[in-house]
């Protein structure tokens, strides 16, 4: 009779649970097929993500070629606003100018006339891209001066464009229009344009503070023949050089003032704005409208009779000057600096014999915008 030994359990252990060795094997078995599979399908998936990551670095500028290569010379625009068409053209000349000599530009612009912060905001990025230099038209005279010094600090060439600091020397040069000088001959146009009516002068400024807006108001009472104060000044208002603002302004005034003969205004949007509110009141005949720009649309109301003169400025030339000034600074070293006067043009169809002025074909073939 065989004796059977039983197995030995632990206690708690089902002995209908206790495996065979042939379960054994196999359990081993299937266990070494599923590591298999699962090394296999992690060599996949890391090589799936691999992929991904070189097509990601591949499609992706690093920070060195979003801002350009080692050697490209960059160079920031600041201008007041996005949509004014004076700054718009004075961006694209600088674009072209900066695409023609191998340079690059970055562009930004205030959200609106007077944005100081967002100004300040643009030259503190300029300064974290590594310019070479910084072209402004600066909003305030004052407003910018702080980041302006921090981007000279860092060896930045910094050139305002159409508007000077102030002090003048805040930057390390001016390129623009003299605008005392247009406003005296905007003045001196109105002037005789009046006629010997008594004036009655409605005076449409531009923004508060401004440089350029303080120097075309005073210009334009110096030729104009009278001193602040004086009481032919029936109004004034701000428009910010905006058209919404200058019909407002006008629309305001005139009724304040229903005799008004003559209307100074800071730019070609006021005084387009300016016109609208005259039009409405029906004096087409009876005001001289005044202003200063040169833009094809302002040339085409000179043309039209809406404006009886313009004077013309050249926003181009002081946007491709001031990016050959960087480009030579960085090529160079060599910096411009003072009041670099870019010139001035009156423009009217109806001229005076003893006051220099130019027509409006000459306008056309030479106006911006």
């Amino acid at each position: 009779m065989n004796i059977v030994t039983p197995r030995l359990t632990h206690v708690g252990e089902n002995i209908a649970s206790v495996p065979s060795e042939r379960t054994k094997r196999t359990r081993s078995k299937n266990f070494s097929q599923f590591l298999r599979r699962a090394w296999a399908g992690l060599r996949f998936t890391f090589g799936v993500f691999v992929l991904l990551a070189l097509a990601t670095l591949a499609g992706f500028p690093t920070s060195s070629n979003a801002a350009g290569s080692k050697d490209e010379i960059l160079i920031g625009l600041v201008t007041k606003t996005e949509v004014n068409p004076y700054f718009v053209k004075l961006r694209q000349a600088a674009t072209a100018e900066a695409e023609k000599k191998g340079a690059k530009l970055l562009a930004r612009f205030g959200k609106f006339d007077g944005d100081n912060e967002g100004q300040v905001a643009a030259i503190e990025n300029f300064i974290s891209a590594g310019v070479k230099g910084i072209l402004i038209t600066p909003s305030n005279s004052t407003g910018v001066l702080g980041a302006v010094k921090k981007a000279r600090e860092k060896g930045i060439l910094v050139i305002a464009l159409d508007t000077a600091t102030d002090p003048a020397d805040a930057v390390d040069a001016t390129l623009a229009t003299d605008n005392f000088q247009a406003g005296v001959l905007q003045g001196q146009y109105a002037r005789k344009a009046l006629g010997a009516k008594a004036p009655k002068l409605a005076m449409l400024d531009g923004t508060p503070g401004g440089s350029v807006d303080n120097q075309r108001h005073d210009g334009f009472l110096k030729g104009f023949g009278i001193k602040e104060g004086d009481p032919a000044i029936v109004g004034k208002q701000n428009t910010h050089g905006a058209l919404d603002e200058g019909q407002t302004a006008m629309e305001n005034l005139l009724t304040a003032h229903p005799d008004i003969n003559v209307v100074y205004t800071i730019n070609e949007p006021a005084a387009e704005g300016a016109y609208a509110a005259i039009k409405k009141a029906g004096k087409q005949q009876d005001i001289v409208l005044t202003s200063i720009d040169g833009g094809r649309l302002g040339v085409k109301y000179v043309q039209d009779g809406k404006i009886a003169a313009t004077v013309m400025q050249f926003p181009k030339k002081m946007a491709t000057r001031g990016v050959d000034y960087v480009i030579d600074f960085a090529k160079t070293g060599k910096k411009p600096s003072g009041f670099i006067d870019t010139g001035a043009e009156l423009i009217t169809d109806k001229p005076f014999s003893d006051l220099p002025s130019k027509d409006t074909k000459f306008g056309v073939e030479n106006c911006w915008g």
